[in-house]
């Protein structure tokens, strides 16, 4: 059996404010194989880039961490050494930032912040640093792209900013990408073209990716395996196929309800909503925190709830069928 590339138990997130101690991700379990796309979805708020950041070590000096076990390739990033894992991010993680026209350097030319990640990483000349610059832009589909280096962002347009993006995180040939909401601002047209252009790509180069968003639409073009994250917690796990075939947690069939289904969804019908807020994450939470919004909520929903697993499909509900109880 082919042992992951990423595992990560019990990982925590804490972050002091003033009326307390804020709770942004409480205990979560993932592993992730190469070739694989793993894809966290949840409402803004969910923990999801938090999650991102902890892997990458990218967290505020305030905001506390703590896992059972977090390990990228056998290397456990729990104890890594500042120099150790500078020499891993960028090299053998990547990063793809949600904001493509705020994470790349206004002062600096595509060129010079394509080559510098590799200049960093590996024992190369800038002549081969050039040349590998050129040929990942052409491969993530930019035209002229000798030209390109010499350009500043603010002379590209957003969905050419992303595949730069895209083409600075592939310069080191890393084994893991992570992609916190990439598509978020560009138009449905180049979400399509992104979206294909990483899938290409992590087939091709044999690459695992963790991909960050809220859209379930999103997720069902490119996942293999899906997380599904409510307040800080994974309330459902699973192949995406199981997912979107028999959701068990009343909140992914929720976020199923909000997604018109071509073919299916009337013109003029109203979509599902989801009621209600997510509630704070500051001091102690018990119980499932999804039970104010939910239809079925049942008194024992107040108690704690582990995560059941039916074979690979792991949702953490009492009545994942939906049953209607006394409301909580």
């Amino acid at each position: 059996m082919e042992k992951p590339l990423l595992n990560v138990r019990n990982l925590k997130i804490d972050i002091p404010v003033g009326s307390g101690t804020l709770h942004a991700v409480r205990g979560i379990d993932f592993d992730l194989k190469r070739g694989e796309t793993l894809c966290i979805v949840g409402e803004s708020g969910s923990g999801k880039s938090l999650t991102s950041l902890a892997l990458m070590g990218l967290l505020g000096k305030n905001v506390q961490r703590s896992a059972d076990q977090m390990e990228f390739d056998g290397q456990d990033l729990l104890t890594i050494g500042k120099r150790d894992l500078r020499k891993l991010r960028g090299g053998r993680m990547s990063m793809i930032f949600q904001e493509p026209m705020t994470s790349l350097n206004p002062a600096y030319t595509i060129g010079d912040q394509l080559m510098e990640a590799l200049l960093l990483h590996q024992p190369v000349g800038r002549k081969a640093a050039r040349e590998r610059a050129i040929e990942l832009l052409e491969k993530v589909g930019i035209t002229a792209a000798e030209s390109r280096l010499s350009q500043y962002p603010h002379q590209l347009s957003g969905g050419l900013r992303q595949r730069v993006m895209i083409a600075m995180a592939l310069m080191c040939g890393p084994e893991l990408i992570i992609a916190d909401e990439p598509t978020t601002a560009l138009d449905v047209t180049i979400q399509a073209q992104i979206l294909r252009l990483l899938s290409d790509l992590i087939r091709e180069f044999n690459m695992a990716m963790i991909l960050i968003t809220h859209d379930l639409g999103v997720v069902a073009r490119v996942a293999d395996k899906v997380a599904v994250m409510y307040a800080g917690e994974l309330v459902e796990t699973g192949p995406a196929a199981e997912i979107f075939a028999k959701p068990k947690h009343p909140y992914t069939r929720g976020l199923l309800n909000c997604i018109p289904l071509p073919g299916k969804t009337e013109r003029g019908s109203k979509l599902g909503t989801i009621p209600g807020i997510v509630p704070s994450l500051v001091g102690d939470i018990t119980g499932c925190a999804f039970r104010t919004r939910c239809d079925h909520a049942h008194m024992d929903c107040r108690s704690e709830i582990p995560l059941h697993a039916d074979g690979v499909h792991g949702f953490r509900c009492i009545h994942p069928d939906g049953g209607k109880e006394a409301q909580a």
